[in-house]
């Protein structure tokens, strides 16, 4: 089974990147399952409804998020919904949506995959413990399927790495969102886990993680409030195709995405 998985969606400037090569990037992949993260794509920060819709539309099978997604209020009914959307799942239990889902579709053969979502705590928030709850996660999941995809969203690499060696061989892959910058340590671990501490992001390079590079740089010097606006040039798609064996939910195979699709 083919996985193609997508960095976080800048606002506008990553939508357009995959409205104008999503299809073509899963076609030339064969991937079977489109997993993208989507916190940032209303404005910079946060998702609608309409665009939760939007990315769907163009063949994206889960959207995965962070903490961020509850930063615009229409979301809080939509994500109870609408089960493609995820939250972390180390939010309190009470927050609407929820952190799992398990699906197949047309193209995996009647295999099920599961994704799941969470938070980093190290320079975040006051999340419930990520490791503990990914236990109790695939204490369920794993008894439905072996094809486990988990998007973590963290802020340092420490952290993330320590994720990827606590999951190696009970996941299928471990995936770093969040800091918008793809690294370049992608591999299978020991025990079949495919493993990044960041995938990246869609939308403008010549930026600083996404915002106009002036406001940040600004920001930086005269330690002053800016009001952050997204840039829009140099716009690349960032992510990873995962190559999983769909008998026993091992990784074959990890490949970095970094497409340019428009100045």
């Amino acid at each position: 089974m083919i996985v193609l998985f997508l960095g976080d969606v800048i606002g506008n400037p990553g939508r357009k990147c995959l409205e104008k090569d999503l299809s073509i990037l899963i076609n030339e992949e064969k991937a079977d399952v489109v997993i993208a993260n989507g916190e940032n794509a209303a404005g910079g920060i946060g998702i609608t409804p309409e665009i939760s819709d939007l990315l769907l539309g163009f063949g994206i099978d889960v959207i995965t998020t962070g903490n961020h997604i509850y930063k615009k209020k229409e979301i809080f009914d939509y994500i109870e919904k609408e089960p493609r959307l995820l939250k972390p799942a180390n939010y309190p239990p009470d927050t609407p949506g929820n952190g799992v889902y398990i699906f197949s579709n047309k193209k995996t053969n009647g295999c099920e995959v599961a994704v799941f979502n969470l938070c980093g705590r190290v320079f975040i928030d006051n999340f419930d413990c990520p490791f503990r709850t990914a236990d109790k996660i695939l204490s369920f999941i794993s008894k439905r399927t072996q094809i486990i995809i988990l998007d973590f969203h963290a802020e340092v690499t420490s952290e993330k790495v320590a994720m990827g060696w606590y999951l190696d061989g009970r996941v299928s892959a471990v995936l770093g969102t969040h800091t918008h910058i793809q690294t370049a340590d992608e591999r299978i671990l020991n025990k079949g886990t495919a493993y990044i501490t960041d995938v990246g992001m869609c939308g403008p390079r010549n930026s600083v993680i996404g915002v106009k590079k002036e406001i940040i740089v600004d920001r930086f010097i005269n330690m002053l409030p800016q009001r952050f606006s997204v840039a829009d040039s140099d716009n690349w798609i960032n992510g990873v195709v995962i190559d999983i064996d769909e008998k026993t939910g091992k990784s074959n195979s990890i490949k970095r995405i970094s497409k340019k699709i428009f100045d």
